[in-house]
């Protein structure tokens, strides 16, 4: 599951930049492409690490969020994080880093408390439709079935291919 840093990038904006949608995450300076992004989304909510709810205001979009399951890694991030900037120019900011490594607990109750307000406050996609996609998913094992937009991305990364011969 982690064994790529995609997935563990995602994980990360979720939980510290609180990126939520498939295009806020396509859009980062990491430059992740769409079909290799819908492929690790699915991966994630396959491993119960994140979950998708539809967009009170426009239903045809998702947003994403961590699970209880993912949640419970920022103390792994935390870690990874202040390695990072200990060995590696990074982009994360001077304060937070400052914060994650003298006041860890305080900054880890923070991260919860967020994912905590931000559980209340959205509404629950329905059980039967996310037990129906995954149901879908685990049947045929493919992107498309797994996340609610790779079946698009998958229409337009053939379309390309198609184009270029």
């Amino acid at each position: 599951m982690f064994g790529d840093a995609w997935s563990l990038l995602i994980v990360r904006d979720l939980m510290f930049r609180r990126l939520r949608s498939f295009n806020e995450f396509g859009s980062s300076a990491e430059g992740i492409a769409s079909n290799i992004l819908a492929d690790r989304l699915a991966k994630l909510e396959a491993a119960g690490i994140i979950e998708w709810r539809a967009d009170p205001a426009d239903a045809r979009r998702v947003h994403y969020r961590l699970t209880g399951k993912g949640i419970d890694l920022a103390p792994a991030l935390v870690e990874i994080v202040l390695w990072s900037t200990r060995y590696e120019e990074t982009d994360a900011p001077a304060e937070i880093v400052r914060a994650m490594r003298t006041q860890r607990e305080a900054f880890l109750a923070g991260v919860r408390s967020r994912w905590e307000a931000d559980a209340s406050s959205a509404p629950a996609a329905s059980a039967a439709r996310a037990e129906s996609a995954a149901a879908t998913a685990k049947r045929r094992g493919s992107s498309a079935a797994r996340h609610p937009r790779a079946k698009g991305t998958a229409r337009r990364v053939a379309s390309r291919r198609k184009a270029r011969r």
